[in-house]
């Protein structure tokens, strides 16, 4: 299984970024993807998921009506959009995969993506 996310970068605040995640080596409508991110001397923790039709999402509170997830069963990918960026959004950001049936921990994401660097300036 591979996870292959892109789109990071450096943007000021206030700016977008979009975040993709390219998938293979699963039955991708088999699992919820979701989103977590880590900043430096922090732990990782969660921003949004996805589940298997795209249909319902969850998101952590400090980024509700800023990002959007979605995800595209076609191709096997599932991408994050970043809209009014803070300073504190700053971190190294990972895609996940959870099989559908297990319950919603971030310890139930058995494959992770290597991570694409967000930094946002003030």
């Amino acid at each position: 299984v591979q996870l292959q996310a892109s789109g990071g970068g450096l943007v000021q605040a206030g700016g977008s970024l979009r975040l993709s995640c390219a998938a293979s080596g699963l039955t991708f409508s088999n699992y919820v993807m979701g989103w977590f991110r880590q900043a430096p001397g922090k732990e990782r923790e969660f921003v949004a998921s996805v589940r298997r039709t795209g249909g319902a999402t969850s998101y952590a509170e400090f980024v509700k009506g800023r990002f959007t997830i979605s995800r595209d069963n076609a191709k096997n990918t599932v991408s994050l959009q970043m809209n009014s960026l803070k300073p504190e959004d700053t971190a190294v950001y990972y895609c996940a995969a959870r099989y559908f049936t297990t319950p919603e921990t971030m310890r139930n994401y058995a494959y992770w993506g290597q991570g694409t660097q967000v930094t946002v300036s003030s």
